[in-house]
């Protein structure tokens, strides 16, 4: 796509929007503008192509479509077909997998739909049948309980959520910590690295039903042939959810005992965050899942977003070429490039480094809490979220930690110098933020003190880095 049709698309788009409510469109403008002028080191975000956006923005969003490729509730979905037929084609290449799903509307959906075809491929269904029609809203802890014994009293196993697990891996107050009877391993206290032998301890006492790999927040590659060996140990059924470095994946980064496609029996992702992709979940599994997996809809799914998997398709397209491994390399090296930076200055990070697409620093050394230092850094043009740590002395609200990625800059072209340029910003910033009071002269947990002056040279200086890298530098809005 030429610069000039890039160009004409946007402002035409938003002339269009702005014609009905000018508010939204100074709005898009607005958030153009904001990711343009900001260090964006959130792991979990990226910027999505021209071509991936404006897939998004068409007549698709009029068409229902529940059902499959060729067996739809609605009459014609020949288009949707073809779409959503590339999405999973490219998919199942791009990752080597026999099947592909990809209508969940995101990581959490795809992980709902995972647990329920492994329940379904489990249990008999007339209990399914029941456990269908409650009205889950109402539900008591009693009520769950029951329940759980009527469907198999399933067990779940996964990663806890301060050693870097997801919320969707059992977290109580998650549907997923509804479903199942859960129980979380964690990280060795010393390391913050997985022991994979109290993890095979934990699933023999355990015997879970599912046994979940991957994370949200764990800076280091994870062994899913050994987390595969201790799964059929016992009996259970081994899922990984890749969302956060399905683009490593993808990239050839990550092969051999770090893939997770050999070695799961399913594995779920979104396709957004490294992948590079719109906002939405896939699944990935073998032909004895295949089926309960195309259950999705209406099992759990409403009705699929066939413009959302067009962009799917595009984005998966542009995945399978050769420069998407280099820019996944480039995500690895970055990361690392920012944690050594850190480490220099004596910021302290969980584990010591990271081998992925992110790292993990603990702002305790700092005495600041995870909340704290998020907003300072936000001052400063230093997008972060704050993020549990390893037994977490302050919860998972306030936090101890911050979280930082590189998947988003490396695709505005950043390199290690600027990686490493980035982490002097952010330990400026840490190490010049004290910790505030609240009004009755208590210590606060979210009030802080920065000098202002601090905040703006460190906010330009973050300006100027990214002047050589503009963003959607095709695209002038006028």
């Amino acid at each position: 796509m030429s610069a000039n049709a890039e160009s004409t698309a946007y402002r035409s788009a938003l002339e269009v929007i702005g014609a009905v409510e000018p508010r939204v469109a100074n709005a898009i403008r607005a958030e153009l503008a904001d990711q343009r002028e900001s260090l964006k080191l959130i792991a979990s975000e990226n910027y999505a192509s021209p071509a991936t956006l404006l897939a998004m923005g068409n007549w698709f969003s009029d068409k229902y479509a529940e059902g499959t490729v060729g067996r739809r509730f609605y009459a014609g979905c020949q288009n949707v077909d073809t779409v959503e037929a590339l999405a999973a084609e490219h998919a199942r290449e791009l990752f080597g997998a026999p099947y592909a799903y990809v209508q969940p509307h995101s990581g959490i959906d795809a992980n709902l739909v995972a647990f329920w075809a492994v329940l379904a491929d489990r249990i008999e269904s007339p209990a399914l049948k029941r456990a269908q029609v409650r009205h889950v809203n109402n539900l008591t802890e009693a009520d769950w309980f029951a329940l759980r014994r009527e469907l198999g009293n399933q067990r779940m196993l996964g990663m806890s959520l301060d050693a870097g697990g997801h919320l969707t891996h059992g977290f109580r107050p998650n549907i997923s910590g509804k479903m199942f009877d859960q129980r979380s391993y964690g990280t060795d206290p010393e390391t913050g690295l997985i022991d994979y032998d109290r993890v095979a301890e934990a699933a023999r006492e355990f015997k879970p039903l599912i046994l979940v790999g991957g994370y949200s927040a764990y800076p280091r590659k994870v062994n899913f042939r050994i987390l595969r060996e201790i799964a059929d140990s016992v009996g259970a059924t081994f899922m990984v959810d890749m969302a956060h470095f399905a683009g490593l994946v993808a990239g050839k980064v990550f092969t051999g005992d770090f893939d997770p496609i050999p070695h799961a029996h399913i594995v779920t992702s979104t396709t957004h965050k490294s992948l590079r992709g719109p906002r939405g979940g896939l699944v990935l599994c073998g032909p004895e899942l295949a089926e309960q997996v195309d259950r999705g809809c209406p099992m759990v799914l409403g009705g699929p977003l066939p413009q959302v998997m067009a962009a799917k398709a595009v984005a998966l397209a542009e995945a399978r070429r050769p420069d998407f491994v280099d820019y996944a390399e480039r995500i690895v090296a970055n990361a690392q490039a920012l944690a050594d930076g850190l480490q220099r200055r004596g910021a302290k990070l969980v584990t010591g480094g990271t081998d992925n697409h992110l790292a993990l620093i603990d702002v305790t050394g700092y005495g600041l809490t995870g909340r704290q230092a998020e907003q300072a850094l936000l001052d400063s043009g230093i997008v972060t979220n704050r993020n549990a740590i390893p037994q977490d002395p302050n919860g998972a609200w306030y936090t101890s930690g911050i979280r930082i990625g590189t998947p988003a800059l490396t695709t505005r072209g950043f390199g290690t110098a600027e990686l490493d340029a980035t982490a002097e910003l952010i330990h400026t910033v840490l190490s010049r933020t004290s910790p505030g009071t609240n009004a009755d002269g208590t210590a606060s947990k979210a009030k802080y003190v920065l000098d202002p002056g601090v905040a703006d040279r460190v906010g330009k200086q973050a300006s100027d880095l990214l002047t050589g890298f503009p963003l959607y530098p095709a695209i002038d809005l006028g």
